[in-house]
């Protein structure tokens, strides 16, 4: 078994810290429209227990979705997480985590919706707009 990695962060001014620890610290990438608008590019997050999160400054979040939330620095903009308002899950930015944590990339989201100007190397699992809706908004009768 894997060692708890603990992770210590801040936004690009320093005005908000975050530390968490990280079971099984792995990177996600997304490629939706909303993240693309949000960060300018894909919104790489960091796997954290989420009982472990602490935030320490004036973070502030918007609701972007019915179910979402995006999390930011109201001083210098930076991306702080994305949220699920249903269970209060926040999927940290892995910007704030001096080499992301040193974490590998082991799952993208929309893969369809990536722009030609970028693509993640690798041969992490790759899903498309429909099997990410599947997965986290499955079918009336579906498990």
């Amino acid at each position: 078994m894997d060692e708890v990695q603990h992770l210590s962060g801040q936004c690009l001014c320093g005005a908000v810290q975050i530390t968490a620890t990280a079971s099984n610290p792995i990177l996600r990438a997304c490629h939706c429209d909303m993240c693309r608008q949000h960060t300018s590019g894909m919104f790489v997050s960091i796997s954290a227990d989420p009982d472990s999160i602490s935030v320490e400054g004036p973070a502030k979040s918007f609701r972007s979705s019915e179910w979402a939330e995006r999390g930011f620095c109201p001083e210098c903009g930076s991306t702080l997480w994305y949220g699920t308002v249903h269970d209060g899950v926040k999927n940290l930015s892995a910007g704030l985590f001096k080499g992301a944590a040193d974490a590998p990339m082991k799952l993208e989201f929309f893969t369809d919706n990536c722009p030609q100007g970028y693509a993640l190397a690798g041969t992490h699992k790759k899903l498309s707009t429909q099997e990410t809706i599947a997965l986290f908004a499955p079918q009336e009768g579906e498990a």
